[in-house]
């Protein structure tokens, strides 16, 4: 299990590196990293991995370009050339989220990087059409974000496997736990405003925030605002192995 500091408010971003909505949601992401008071923990679920690993087909191609038309009008996110009559026109290419899932990991191990490497694996595969389920693609993505070859490979070694598998099973945990239907899901986790040196965790609608990232933004602040309010005393001092077994659901 995951475990950290956190801060007086923390976002838990569940999500997968090959999921449209999440790359629809990675604005918001981004501008949550810029609100100061908010940290951002993030978990990848393997939504494609296992039994579910796909390649890309005829179908598939259909299936998804028109939900990209639809998250490129609601949001702005850009899709390049390369990925509607590039990638998608690859029948077979495969979609397999455990590589860049384990790429993920590695980058956050070595510098804390995990968001900026999904940041540039989304690029690579909705703007560049790139296979971003091919490790060698993935280095090349590690390489652009400023890490050393050699240590990312000798990183993405020790996170394959049991480790990447153990983080997907994490992530389903907080998933399951935060009663979300699936990627993304956004959940806030704040100091309990009723029980002291306790945690909640409570699920965020997405819907009504994409494409609005100022709103957003100014929301996040007044939530940041208002639980330093209420727990001027506790914020920043939770119990640091906070998890899906020991955060609290607030009541509805």
């Amino acid at each position: 299990m995951t475990t950290f500091t956190p801060a007086a408010l923390v976002l838990h971003y569940i999500f997968d590196p090959l999921c449209g909505w999440c790359y629809a949601a990675a604005p918001l992401v981004k501008a949550a990293r810029e609100v100061p008071g908010i940290q951002v923990q993030w978990h990848a679920g393997g939504m494609l991995t296992g039994d579910h690993t796909r390649t890309i087909t005829a179908d598939w191609r259909e299936k998804v370009m028109a939900s990209d038309q639809r998250i490129a009008e609601m949001t702005g996110q850009p899709f390049g050339e390369a990925y509607f009559n590039g990638l998608l026109n690859d029948i077979g290419a495969p979609l397999d989220s455990e590589p860049p899932t384990t790429a993920l990991l590695a980058a956050e191990a070595l510098s804390g990087q995990g968001l900026e490497m999904l940041s540039a694996q989304q690029k690579a595969h909705y703007v560049d059409g790139r296979r971003i389920s091919d490790p060698a693609v993935l280095r090349e993505l590690a390489a652009s974000i400023g890490l050393d070859s050699a240590a990312y490979d000798a990183a993405y070694a020790e996170q394959s496997g049991v480790a990447t598998h153990e983080h997907i099973a994490d992530s389903r945990q907080w998933l399951g736990m935060v009663q979300g239907q699936g990627f993304p899901t956004l959940a806030l986790e704040f100091d309990h405003p009723e029980q002291p040196g306790q945690r909640a965790v409570q699920r965020l609608e997405l819907g009504e925030w994409l494409g609005d990232v100022s709103g957003w933004k100014q929301q996040l602040a007044e939530w940041v605002e208002q639980i330093a309010a209420l727990n001027p005393q506790q914020a920043g001092d939770a119990d640091p192995s906070c998890g899906p077994d020991g955060c609290e659901l607030p009541p509805r």
